[in-house]
Order: C-alpha cells, then structure tokens, then sequence
C-alpha cells in the first residue's frame, strides 16, 4: 500500500524473533524503515508489538553482522566470494568424513532455524544430504520432555496441544512466563491483554514457580515451589483428582487404573515436604481445575530443563485429560493449521531408537542425540569421534550446559563450519562462516508456529527490504553447500547414494515459496501464497476447534496414560525428591531467567534492546545474603560443581529463600567475538555453571534449573587468596 507522502509507503510482514509471531506495519521511506507498529488488524497478535519487533532493524543495520562469507587464516579473518567459501567447507567436511567416518561430523541446529522459513524447508534435506548420525539441536537444552510426552500419549511429537487461554477460566502455568516470552510452545501474542480479558470475565490466573515473575507479578495466584520439586505437586494433584474421585476423562482414554496405582505415594503432603507448596494449596488447586467449566495447564522452560522434565509434563498432561480439559474450549487445544505438517506426514513423529550417543550412551530421539554429549563426544578418542562439526544458527557454548568446556572442546576440532551472520562464541572456532540475509530481506512463512498457535490463522510475510547484490538466503545456502558437498565426493559415492543424493538435490533446488504454495494448495484450506499475497493480515480461521480423536496419531486413535517409561520411573520418586531437599550446607539453587528484550544468546548488540537498566545480575533472597554477609550490588563468586563465574549479585524477595537467578545467553566476554563495546551485555553466562553430566533421567535433555551452587562475596576471596600468597606454609 502507497501512502500518501512521496516515497514513503507501508508494509506487512511478520516478526521473525520470537514464537508470537506478530503482525507488523512498517513504514519504509524511500527504502529505508522508518516506523515499526504492531498491525492492528491482524486476527491473531491484534496490533500487539513488544520490544524485540525494533530489534529486527537493529540487526538489519549492525555493522558487527556479516555480509560476506569469511574463512580463517593464521592472521584471522579474511571475506571470500562464495564459491571459494563454499568450496573450502565442503572439502573441509567431506574430508574428515573421507577419513574418519561419516559420524565423524556432527550437526547443531540453533533456534533460530525454527523462525526461518528457508532454514526449515532446507537444512533438513541438507542434513540427510551429510549422512551423520550425529545430530543434536537446541531442543536437548529446552522442550525436548515435552516432545517425548507428546509422542507417548499423542503419537507425534508435534501434536503439542495449548492453553485456549481465549476461552478459559482457570489457567495455571508452572514454571512458565509468557509475560516475557510471548509463549513458548504456545503461540500467544498480546499475553498481556489476553490476561486482562482473562479477569474481565471472571478467570483467574495461577502462577508456580520460584520466582515472583513477570507473570507471576499479574497473577492471582503465584505459589514459590523449590527449583526441581515440581513433579510432587503435580503428581499429588493427579492423585488428588483420581483419590476424590474428580477424575473425567474421555471415552477415548484407557489407562486410569494403573496411574491410580502408580501416583498412590504422592501426597499433597510429601508434596508440601519436597516443595514448600501447602498441602492444602495442592488439594485446593485440583477440586478447582476439576471444578472449572474450563481450565488449562501448561508447563515450560522450569519444568521442562530439570532433573524430572518427562514426569513433570507427562502429569501435566494427565491432569488436563482427566479433568475432561483436553480438546475442550477454553481447556487445551489442538491447531487446525493451514500447512498441517503433521497430519500430511511432513514430520516425524518422533520415538527413541536404537541410537545412542558413543560415550555416555544417552538416548537419542527423533534422530537426535542430546547436546549435553556434544563436548565429550569430540574430546573423547576412539571409533566414532567426532572431528568436525558443522552449526546452524547456534551458539552452544552460550546455550548448553558446561559451555567453557565445549568452548575448549570446539578449538580441537579437525574442521569446523557455521552458516551464521554473527561471529559469536561459537563460531569463532568456525574454520569458514556463511553469513544469510538478515530477517527483513528474507520471505516467511511460521510453518511451525501455526501448529502452536491460539488461533487458526496462515499469514505470508514478503521479504520487506531487497536483497542485496552478492548476498545469499540461507536455503540457498543450504543448496550450495549441499552441491558442492556432493561433488568434493566424487563420483564413486555419488553412484552408490545416488537416490538419497538425488531426491535431497531436488528438495534443495525447491525455493521455500514454491514449497509453501504446494503445501497450501494441498492442504484443504483453499490457500495459496498469492492469495495470502493480496491478505496483509492474514487468513482467519477462527478459534481453535475440537479435534480428538481423530487428531490423534496413536493406535485406534486412542489415548494410554499409562506410559510405561513414566510408571517405571515413579517408584523411587519419593525418595529421590526427598533426597534432593538435603543440599550440602551453604548451598544454594540456581535457576535460570528469561527477559523480554533478550533473545536467547544473540541481539545482545542492540542499542534499543540493551539501554536501561542492567538485567545481569544475579538474584538472591535478602536473608541468603544476609547470612553470607553479602551486600546488594555486592560482587560475588557463585560457584558449581562444574565452574564458577563473577557476578554482581541484587537482593529481592521474588525468588524464594535459598534460590539464586541468572539470566540466560549473557556474558559475551571470550576472546574473538566481535560485539562493540558500548552495546555489549554484561554479565556472565550462567552454562558456565550448569553441569553436562547431569541430564534428565528419561529423555537426556539439559538440567538447566535446580543446581546447587555455593555463592561467596569476593571481596573475602580476594583477600584469602592474597594472604595464602604471602603466609609461611604450616610447618607440619
């Protein structure tokens, strides 16, 4: 649409940087983006816009972003065209892989990978193009139990259903805090305003968590819970509702009996020992979720990246089923997405199988190995090590546990090749990087996020500015690298994976909108990218709609709560949770923290983002400190079994006595990584302190909440040190 002033016009595009994708109006003036709104006609984010949306022109201008491919040398970085870039990373790759094996390399997939459009159409057949079993992603750090509890009692691990936060009464999350995430597996835009139509209707909002939220903060409820104690709460309500006899769930549903069984030991009052949560808050909680004319639970990050993440969104789940609340509106809900990559058979549907990572032998599932394995698996010798590793989008030494460790593991590597616009801690190992356009030259399509969303809604995003001249996408990136990865081959292997090889070049050659326009034209919803070409907000679709069973992906399309890997797993409960309340003296909880004008481990180079006040520090309890003889804005060193960093350390009562927060992705400070000093983040990075070793007992995904931590001022560090320099050894 022209405006009225020359050469200025308005546009539509979708925000790329978080899951709620939201709508935008952005006003260009003679090319350049003058204004960013929320577009207040879009049916799903509903003009809502938060502080990361600004963010997308502070990448598309960051003189730290890369334009060109750049490959090391003995003196650093130098810029290269693109056929001599792509060249050397495909020799680099193919030639461990000649030598060592195909699992010789491993591949990491970012996040960011799931909020590119080009990223999801084509690193797939690129992947399978590489031939290694060695595949590890950002899921293993975040909602991987949530994926294997989807598989279990859904048949995919896709089929992840949401709040219907529309249309409820009652919504409880735990560990969740979509005030500053905008949702996480769960596409929510505009929480805020949702939370207050909630209350407008006589809804009511309750908040689990250690610490006193963004979310918590506009609760009605927020009850603390000890980092790693969840699963006794939300076992004791599952025991509440089948011991009341509040149970309900569907015809569809088999199993009750054996989780009757099974959770007969969780008492609210073990529950009350293990978390501090009351007991009679545990019964109360259940007689109202069951009581509810519609009510919703739903889990995150807190409950997710813990020691018992499998259990805790398996009960979740059970929960919402027997209280008759799945698939009911205003309860949780499954999407009817336009592009429904799951019922067409688009993705797997995940499932454990018989690989296993070579050294610690943690399960891999979906035909991926947890990424707390990476670091050993490269410094560890033998048959199967890995040599090479190729990151997409990703910066695991920011975002995985024991990041110093793959820091130092990563300079071992035989080759190494990133495809980032970002020289970050990661990539700086990178032998070759081959930066992407920015979000704002790129198409989009969330074939994803729609599967998440609270609202049926299909929305194509035109890429807003050109792209420049010299400059590739990353699926063009992708098919590129994958050409030349067959030719550094030759032709012997190239007869013998002659299908695997052909069918993955034909994805590749595909463009990601053609992909899209098949996708839509095939999918019942009479859609086409042209025609949601001549849509500047969209599609609607309507509120979510009842879906089971026919959504279901399991046997005869019904639900077993009695997942054997859960059950088996529940009779040492107990005592392990109450082992867990026993922590050394001194010791402490750490937990993570999520900030609105954060993304994970990057955009902390952004003005806009970064200004105010610092968010870095480390929040303790004022009676914890107290006791240390520590300080508000005090200095201290916070201490793991796995490292230790420097901190400055805020006192507040919203986290719980004996519980530390970091925030997650700061501490931008290792040598080589190219952020400009007035806009780099303080801080530390909290994967310093969280323990690779140390990984969820069913699924292997990250512990990244919950660890024990011994946090001391170090300015009497300071002091011992100095003194134990200058005082005469004991002469005994």
């Amino acid at each position: 649409m022209t405006d009225t002033l020359p050469g200025t016009e308005v546009r539509h595009i979708t925000c790329t940087l978080c899951e709620a994708m939201c709508g935008l109006e952005v006003r260009l003036d003679h090319g350049a983006v003058a204004s960013i709104r929320g577009h207040e006609a879009d049916p799903l984010s509903r003009g809502h816009i938060c502080p990361k949306a600004f963010a997308l022109q502070d990448v598309q201008e960051d003189p730290d972003r890369l334009r060109r491919p750049v490959v090391r040398t003995g003196r650093g970085w130098r810029e290269a065209s693109w056929t001599e870039a792509i060249s050397i990373a495909a020799t680099k790759l193919v030639d461990v892989q000649r030598e060592h094996g195909d699992d010789a390399l491993a591949i990491y997939l970012g996040n960011p990978t799931v909020h590119s459009l080009g990223a999801l159409t084509h690193q797939p057949p690129l992947v399978r193009l590489l031939r290694t079993r060695n595949r590890f992603s950002a899921t293993s750090v975040d909602q991987l139990p949530h994926q294997v509890t989807a598989w279990a009692l859904y048949g995919h691990q896709y089929l992840l259903p949401v709040p219907d936060i529309d249309r409820t009464d009652l919504l409880v999350l735990v560990g969740h805090n979509p005030m500053a995430s905008n949702g996480s597996l769960w596409t929510v835009p505009d929480f805020p305003q949702r939370r207050r139509e909630l209350a407008d209707r006589g809804g009511r909002l309750v908040v689990v968590d250690p610490r006193r939220t963004e979310t918590a903060a506009v609760a009605d409820e927020h009850h603390f819970v000890r980092p790693g104690s969840d699963a006794a709460v939300l076992l004791a309500i599952v025991r509440e509702l089948l011991a009341s006899d509040l149970a309900r769930p569907a015809a569809y549903v088999d199993g009750v009996d054996r989780v009757r069984e099974a959770v007969s030991a969780f008492t609210p009052e073990l529950a009350e020992d293990v978390s501090g949560m009351p007991a009679a808050v545990v019964r109360s909680l259940a007689q109202d979720l069951a009581a509810a004319r519609a009510a919703a639970v739903h889990g995150r990050m807190g409950v997710s990246t813990q020691e018992h993440g499998v259990v805790c969104q398996w009960a979740i789940q059970v929960i919402n089923i027997l209280t008759g609340n799945l698939d009911r509106p205003g309860g949780t809900m499954f999407t009817t997405p336009a592009v429904d990559l799951v019922g067409q058979g688009r993705l797997s549907p995940g499932g454990f199988g018989r690989r296993r990572s070579r050294v610690r032998g943690l399960p891999g599932f979906g035909g991926e190995l947890p990424v707390a394995a990476l670091a050993e698996e490269i410094t560890t010798p033998g048959d199967g090590q890995v040599r090479a590793l190729l990151t997409v989008a990703g910066n695991p030494v920011s975002s995985t546990p024991g990041g110093h460790r793959l820091d130092e593991a990563l300079a071992g590597l035989e080759a190494m090749v990133a495809i980032d616009f970002y020289v970050n801690e990661t990539t700086r190992h990178a032998d070759v990087i081959l930066p992407p356009t920015p979000p704002l030259e790129r198409e989009h399509y969330d074939l994803v996020f729609h599967l998440l969303a609270v609202r049926d809604t299909a929305r194509w995003s035109p890429a807003l500015l050109p792209k420049p001249a010299g400059a590739l996408h990353d699926w063009e990136i992708a098919r590129d690298l994958g050409a030349a990865v067959v030719r550094a081959r030759g032709g012997g292997l190239r007869q013998r994976w002659s299908k695997a090889t052909l069918r993955a070049e034909a994805r590749l050659r595909l463009s990601p909108r053609r992909q899209v326009d098949a996708l839509l034209r095939t999918s019942g919803a009479r859609l086409s990218v042209a025609k949601l070409e001549r849509m500047p907000a969209g599609a609607d679709h309507g509120p979510l709609r009842s879906r089971l069973p026919g959504r279901l992906r399991t046997p005869q399309q019904r639900i077993d709560l009695s997942v054997d890997f859960v059950l088996e797993a529940l009779p040492g409960l107990p005592q392990q949770l109450t082992s867990a309340t026993r922590l050394p003296e001194g010791h402490l909880l750490l937990i993570g923290r999520r900030h609105q004008r954060d993304n994970n481990s990057w955009l902390h180079n952004s003005a806009r983002l970064t200004r105010g006040r610092p968010r870095h520090a480390l929040l303790a309890h004022p009676d914890d400190l107290a006791v240390r003889g520590i300080r508000d804005r005090d200095k201290v060193l916070v201490r793991s079994a796995a490292g230790e960093v420097q901190v400055e350390v805020a006192a507040t009562d919203d986290v719980m006595p004996g519980v530390v927060s970091l925030p997650h992705g700061y501490g931008h400070r290792r040598s080589g990584v190219r952020l400009r000093e007035a806009t780099r983040l303080p801080g530390v990075s909290m994967n310093d302190l969280t323990d690779p070793s140390v990984v969820e007992g069913l699924s292997g995904n990250a512990v990244l909440n919950g660890v024990p931590v011994v946090v001391e001022p170090l300015t009497v560090l300071v002091v011992e040190e100095a003194l134990a320099g200058v005082l005469p050894e004991d002469p005994a």
